[in-house]
């Protein structure tokens, strides 16, 4: 007690104790209580000067008074009857009567549509519209009188339960905050003294006891009722003395005490009632019992958490309870009973096994009857009996039930629910009640009573028990170990012996063990883990430790914890009443509704509706959080959408499913993708084909990833390829291999469709990279089905052969003829026509009618025929005219027909000369030559023939080599002549004039004519070769030289043949042209340069200062900015792109060159244009690439400068050129920045970058780079 104010001794409340507080509200901004007594007074007491003043006082006395939820305003009910509103100051507003006649201002309204002695009635009878209303008893005897006041939670509206003075019964009114009465509540017989308006407004919480039963029901604003639940005492057992609402509407709380007792106390109960789908559950019942000091004196939910509720009793003993949700369910992985989940319902406990059936409380798989209401349900934290419940009821007595295949008789106490029927067999083995203990630790009758002091009831793995109680102090726990006590003859009942009781130095707020490392945890209530090692020869308690050595602490408490392994270290998981998700001490996640961990696995549900879910096997911390923090992408394996507020109920082991409950109560079954592709992954490892193909097929799972999730088992084989035979012995189901076979695609599933959850992809490299996927496995099928029974997967077989790319109809055509041509038919076999028509739905009829027509079987062609849509009228015409050809003839008709050109030809050219000529035809109109000349012997004259159709072919083509070559060897040189001489080919032009018998003369003046085209060509080398050797015209073939600039042959020729007349003439002024040339050409080049490059730096500066005026401003934060720059990204992309989306034929129709130079015309050198210093960047690499061309040309003129004495010249050029080449190399690292370099490696990507900015790094990428090393 902190602060402590005497009443009597200021004389507002007589010393003989016969005076009585009404009402008492803590006011927190003016730091007073304001307290209302029976006898009128309204105090008001300063909590920080303990003083008391009287504010007001009413003659008549108080029977209530009540503050509105915001403190704005209070209501006082009068000894009077009347109700008196009155502000925070306690300024009168209004004055009204309690009983008023009329209903108020929500009357309902008829509209004239009949009166009730004129409707239907139905089974009841013309009697019921003559009925009177209905009398109501007076209240019970042990209602005090009082009236009773509720207000809504958002304070708009209050209700007043008050006794009737002419009845005697209770009826509710409804006032607003003027008082102004809204509406009054329709007779109800025995209507309590209990009141409590929900605070999300809907309804309003009473009491009714009914002829047959005890109900709390519900009323709504306008006074109607709107259902009930019963509760769980006798008619006249207990009275409810007051209904509590917690802050979120989501608990209600019943103060009942006994009425029948005699010498003694009655026995007290707080009961917490809540309800989904329809229906409500006794959750928790606190038995305070008939000691006077246990009494209960005040009962009160807590105003900020919604789950504390205070209890005062008596004895001046305070009692606060925190609560939190959580979900009972089995932890093991490899029992039977592994998806079980109890539910809590007063004294039953019902429970769904998940694996058999999905259905929603209240509804269940069978449902456990106990003498108690229940307080806490434990499951075995053994593996292996997972399904082992321990009960906890409000007796503190331990009921265990168990699992058992040598129980024959059914246990009493349970009973089947929703699966249950009569006539239908059981399919869920059901537990057996096998020991029931009393647990007398933390207890004793002579104490004080601690409803609920026994809490965390955990089962560990060798049959024993932990329990947390409540320590001598307040801030103190003891954790009891209890272990059982061998029964003893007589005994009604067993008890658990106190193995060791450790006490801890805090409140225990949670507790949580590790089915698959017995590890056990405590989180305490200022945050710190606790380890129990219970295995120890001496259990003991010491901080959980992280592998570094620090103590673990979570940053705020949790509601729900965890023992995983992450990366195969073990830590600790918590998850807060704020959804915020801690790994040990690190918080990754603060958008957690609920987490549930699975083998490797971890699951959680998310804010934003979604559920994720994260393989812990080769993942950190770092990476998890990261994980949680990004949102993944829409199909990725680890996360997908869920209904809004779902929060996850259990995982189901060895299955894929994941149950989710929704805030209304109802459950929905979805089959998360990672845990999907773990289990069929896992089924595939251990070969089971026909699990995981039945999954895949149920859950749409792409049936490649059973060949492609590991195609390595050998150097020679693959996984799928060598259990081939065992799949198909699995399968056993034409149709399903026929699903198969549809579904097959060269692409890799693994790496596009569904890679690892990790990242790290588990996925082999092909062991048949030559081989297409698809083909090899139809080919392994095929095989391994011919083996088994032919027969029987006579369809499948046909499927292998269609799903091959080529498909292989021909070959599938001919088993179907087979199938018709065999004698002896096997009974089971199928059908000729069967096949067919499961063939013409694999395939096009068309298609298939020309296949067949290409087996040249005319048998064959009239079968599909047949079985196709065509008309008779236009087919056998058709096939009779062709089976009175000459057979090559006949082929060849069929293969044109079918637009097999190649086998057309082949056939044809075995029909004899007279159809020589239809050959030639053909072959040109098909471009068929290279296949016609294989089909020739070289010395034919078709063979000729053809080469020089081919030849002229070619030369239309302007391919002229090609041409002259086909000419050649064909011997029709005349023509191989022109052709060399149109390709420049003119060496082999003078082997071939050679072979013409060519004269000198026509040979020189075949030279001359070839040595121009060489010149215009600017081969000047070439053209001088000609006119030396062929010509001899040496003086023309020097002055060709100097032209080319090939000063050192031009000077070879001069000595060879004496002309030094020509150094004077024409040499040395070559050269000095030549070099005045090259001087003029670099100066411009350096002009260039340095003009470019000052406007690049200018550029570059411009571009900084707009960055930086960007950056400065400070956008405001509408979300319509988000989706105009959304937009306008997709715009702009759309833009740059439409040059490849609108004219991709034009484009694709362009020489290199143009492409080129339509890229170059995306840049400007204009000044301002927006890519300027990207233009300006690639004309500077134009510069650099120019200078670099000429620097061989110019060292080769230098020598010549020097050799014949013009040194002057040469040091001139030479310094010249250095002076560029040092300005350039210079100037790199200025213009090719490594910002620049790096951003031509690494395009900027990211959640910030936009469609301009992801084109325009890619268009820098090729200009980026230093062009000179």
């Amino acid at each position: 007690v902190t602060r402590e104010v005497s009443l009597t001794a200021e004389g507002f409340m007589p010393e003989d104790g016969s005076g009585c507080i009404v009402g008492i509200e803590d006011l927190p901004e003016q730091e007073s209580v304001c307290v209302a007594t029976a006898a009128g007074d309204i105090l008001l007491c300063n909590l920080s000067t303990k003083q008391v003043e009287c504010v007001g006082s009413v003659d008549s006395g108080l029977s209530t008074m009540s503050w509105s939820p915001d403190q704005e305003l209070v209501l006082l009910v009068t000894g009077q009857q009347t109700l008196i509103m009155m502000t925070r100051d306690f300024e009168p507003i209004t004055e009204k009567q309690v009983h008023q006649d009329e209903f108020g201002e929500g009357k309902f309204v008829a509209l004239g549509w009949g009166k009730k002695e004129t409707q239907f009635h139905g089974s009841e009878g013309k009697q019921a519209a003559h009925r009177k209303q209905m009398e109501v008893s007076p209240t019970s005897a042990w209602d005090d009188g009082r009236p009773r006041v509720t207000w809504r939670g958002d304070g708009q509206f209050v209700a007043v339960s008050a006794v009737c003075p002419e009845t005697g019964a209770r009826k509710v009114r409804v006032w607003n905050r003027e008082l102004v009465l809204q509406s009054t509540s329709e007779p109800i017989a025995g209507l309590e003294q209990a009141l409590s308006w929900k605070p999300s407004g809907n309804l309003m919480a009473s009491t009714q006891e009914k002829p047959n039963r005890h109900d709390v029901i519900f009323l709504e604003k306008n006074g109607l009722l709107h259902g009930e639940f019963t509760l769980p005492f006798q008619k006249g057992q207990v009275k409810v003395n007051e209904l509590l609402w917690n802050a979120d509407s989501t608990i209600l709380a019943i103060w009942l005490e006994d009425l029948k007792v005699e010498n003694s106390n009655p026995n007290s109960y707080v009961q917490l009632w809540t309800t989904g789908n329809y229906h409500w559950y006794l959750k928790q019942s606190l038995h305070f019992g008939s000691l006077e000091e246990n009494q209960l004196v005040s009962l009160l939910w807590d105003r900020e958490n919604p789950y504390r509720l205070h209890v005062l009793c008596q004895g001046w003993h305070y009692l606060s309870y925190d609560w939190h949700w959580t979900t009972d369910h089995g932890t093991g992985e490899n029992s039977q009973h592994v998806a079980n989940v109890a539910v809590i319902d007063g004294d039953k406990v019902l429970v769904t096994a998940f694996q058999h059936a999905v259905v929603p409380p209240p509804m269940c798989t069978y449902q456990i009857q106990l003498q108690q209401a229940v307080n806490q349900v434990a499951f075995h934290t053994d593996p292996k009996h997972s399904g082992d419940m321990a009960i906890l009821d409000a007796d503190n007595k331990i009921s265990v039930y168990r699992y058992g295949e040598s129980v024959t008789v059914n246990d009493p106490t349970v009973r089947f629910g929703a699966v249950g029927g009569n006539g239908f067999k059981a399919a869920v083995e059901i537990p057996y009640l096998d020991k029931t203990y009393r647990v007398d630790v933390g207890s004793d009758n002579n104490e004080v009573m601690n409803p609920l002091g026994l809490r965390f009831l955990t089962w560990l793995p060798d049959d024993s028990f932990l329990v947390v109680g409540q320590g001598q102090h307040a801030a103190q726990s003891v954790l009891y170990h209890l272990t059982a006590v061998p029964h003893v003859a007589g005994a009604e009942e067993e008890r658990l012996n106190l193995r060791l009781s450790v006490p801890v130095d805090g409140e225990v707020i949670s507790l949580c063990c590790s089915p698959v490392t017995k590890t056990v945890a405590l989180q305490l209530a200022h945050r710190q883990i606790l380890k129990y090692l219970w295995e120890a020869s001496t259990p003991v308690l010491e901080p959980w430790r992280t592998s570094n050595g620090s103590a673990v602490q979570f940053p705020y408490p949790c509601v729900q914890t965890s023992i995983t392994r992450i990366s195969g270290e073990e830590m600790i998981l918590g998850l807060t009443d704020r959804c915020r998700f801690f790994v040990n001490d690190i918080e990754v996640a603060s958008n957690i509704t609920s987490f549930s961990t699975y083998n490797e696995f971890l699951l959680v549900t998310t804010n934003s509706h979604t559920c994720q879910c994260f393989c812990l096997k080769d993942i950190s911390v770092k990476a998890l959080q990261a994980g949680l923090s990004s949102a993944a992408a829409p199909n990725s394996e680890t996360l997908r959408k869920v209904e809004r507020g779902s929060r996850i109920i259990t995982v189901v082991p060895q299955d894929t499913k994941v149950v989710l409950q929704m805030p209304r109560g109802n459950l929905e079954t979805v089959h998360h993708r990672a845990l999907v592709l773990a289990q069929v992954r896992k089924w595939l490892d251990r070969l089971m084909f026909r699990e995981a193909f039945q999954c895949m097929r149920k859950l749409r799972i792409n049936l490649n990833l059973l060949y492609d999730h590991n195609p390595k088992a050998s150097m020679s084989s693959s996984v799928f390829l060598e259990n081939a035979e065992t799949f198909i012995r699995q399968i056993d189901s034409v149709n399903y291999i026929n699903l198969f076979f549809t579904e097959l695609k060269e692409e890799d599933f693994t790496k596009s469709m569904y890679p690892s959850l990790n990242g790290s992809s588990n996925a082999q490299p092909r062991q048949h990279p030559d081989q297409k996927k698809v083909n090899l496995v139809c080919d392994v099928m095929r095989v391994a089905m011919e083996h088994i029974d032919p027969q029987k997967y006579c369809l499948s077989i046909l499927t292998a052969h269609v799903k091959k790319s080529p498909p292989e109809l021909e070959i599938a055509l001919q088993k179907v003829h087979d199938l018709r041509e065999s004698i002896t038919p096997d009974v089971k076999a199928v059908s000729a026509e069967e096949a067919l028509k499961y063939l013409l739905f694999l395939v096009d009829v068309n298609e298939l009618y020309d296949y067949s027509l290409g087996t040249y079987d005319f048998d064959l062609v009239i079968m599909v025929a047949e079985k196709s849509q065509k008309d008779p009228k236009e087919y056998l015409p058709f096939l009779n005219t062709l089976q009175k050809m000459e057979t090559n003839y006949q082929r060849y008709t069929i293969d044109k027909h079918l637009k097999r050109y190649t086998k057309a030809l082949g056939h044809l050219s075995k029909c004899g000369p007279e159809h020589f000529s239809e050959f030639l035809n053909l072959v040109k109109d098909q471009n068929q030559y290279c296949e016609a000349l294989k089909l020739y012997p070289c010395s034919s004259q078709e063979y000729k023939d053809i080469s020089d159709a081919y030849g002229e072919y070619l030369v239309q083509k302007q391919l002229y080599e090609q041409a002259a070559l086909i000419f050649a060897r064909a011997g029709i040189f005349a023509k191989a002549l022109d052709a060399f001489q149109n390709s420049g080919s003119w060496q082999q032009a003078l082997c071939v004039a050679s072979q013409l018998g060519y004269t000198k003369d026509k040979l020189s003046s075949l030279a001359q004519s070839m040595a121009g085209k060489l010149v215009e060509q600017r081969k000047h080398a070439e053209a001088a070769i000609l006119l030396e050797q062929y010509t001899q015209d040496y003086e023309e073939a020097v002055l060709l030289l100097l032209e080319g600039a090939l000063w050192e042959e031009a000077l070879r020729l001069i000595h060879k043949y004496g002309r030094l007349d020509i150094l004077e003439t024409n040499f040395k002024p070559a050269i000095l042209e030549a070099q005045k040339s090259q001087l003029i050409f670099l100066d411009s080049q350096k002009t260039a340069f340095l003009r470019h490059k000052s406007r690049l730096q200018v550029v570059r500066e411009l571009k900084e200062k707009a960055c930086e005026s960007l950056q400065d401003y400070e956008m405001p934060n509408y979300p319509e900015l988000d989706l105009f720059s959304e937009t306008s990204s997709v715009v702009t992309a759309s833009d740059m792109n439409s040059k490849y989306s609108h004219s991709n034929s034009r484009i694709s129709a362009r020489s290199s060159k143009n492409r080129r130079k339509a890229e170059r015309k995306r840049y400007s050198l204009k000044e301002g244009s927006p890519f300027e210093d990207m233009a300006l960047l690639e004309v500077l690499g134009e510069n650099v690439r120019a200078v670099e061309t000429v620097k061989g040309d110019i060292h080769v003129l230098l020598k010549q400068l020097v050799l014949f004495g013009y040194d002057e010249q040469a040091g001139a050029l030479q310094q010249v050129l250095q002076e560029v080449l040092q300005l350039m190399e210079t100037s790199i690292p200025e213009i090719w920045t490594p910002d620049v370099q790096q951003s031509s490696v690494n395009p900027v990507l990211g959640p910030n970058s936009t469609a301009n900015s992801i084109m325009a790094a890619y268009q820098q990428k090729r200009m980026m780079t230093p062009l000179v090393q």
